[in-house]
């Protein structure tokens, strides 16, 4: 990656650290498991279609794939070029837009002045420590529509080598959403979809006001 990305005098954001290099093999991962297989317990909750969906940290869009098939036009949004680069031959759709941006700023998300009725942040909020959690959160909830959904997952468990992570709490977690008037609506834990040893995920999923 070339240039200053937005929020990162160092041109690359700190939360991605190990994903670029491992970017092929994290791939067949991802893709190893479908979207409604990750998300069936949230299925129930998203908007009726057609809705305007935020992926943030989409990775190879996998998910944003599932969204565009559920009918949902989708910003796709993904720092790490070397998973953008496999977007195109795995999940080509009209229905989608990549955005290359990146949490706490969405300094390029944010400047488009677009909501959406749907927001997305798979295995991403761990990746971001204290005060960059609670400046994400702000700009995160100022980007959803009036009773709206955001959805966010938590990693728990050993953390991989070469990866920047935190131990986030549910309780901050909730009270962060709710200080920006989001109400946690769903909460679960779940084992690792990749079968990894000692890995749980807390999926939460918060309402905007109406």
């Amino acid at each position: 990656m070339t240039g200053q990305h937005p929020g990162h005098a160092s041109g690359i954001p700190k939360g991605i650290q190990g994903y670029g290099e491992t970017a092929d093999r994290l791939v067949e991962q991802y893709e190893s498991r479908s979207f409604a297989d990750v998300h069936r317990g949230l299925l129930p909750l998203f908007p009726a279609a057609p809705a305007r969906a935020l992926d943030i940290g989409a990775g190879t869009g996998r998910d944003a794939a599932g969204l565009a098939v559920l009918g949902h036009t989708v910003l796709a949004v993904e720092p790490t070029p070397e998973m953008r680069a496999h977007r195109q031959r795995l999940h080509s759709s009209p229905a989608i837009e990549w955005l290359d941006d990146s949490l706490p700023e969405l300094a390029r998300v944010r400047a488009r002045n677009e909501r959406f009725d749907l927001v997305m942040m798979t295995a991403v909020w761990m990746h971001l420590d204290k005060a960059e959690r609670t400046r994400a959160m702000e700009h995160v909830a100022g980007l959803i529509v009036p009773g709206g959904l955001m959805a966010l997952s938590l990693r728990r468990g050993p953390v991989p080598a070469g990866r920047r992570m935190f131990d986030v709490s549910l309780a901050e977690t909730r009270a962060l959403a709710a200080h920006h008037g989001l109400s946690t609506i769903y909460e679960r834990d779940r084992p690792s979809v990749f079968n990894a040893d000692g890995v749980w995920w807390d999926v939460l999923a918060f309402r905007a006001p109406a």
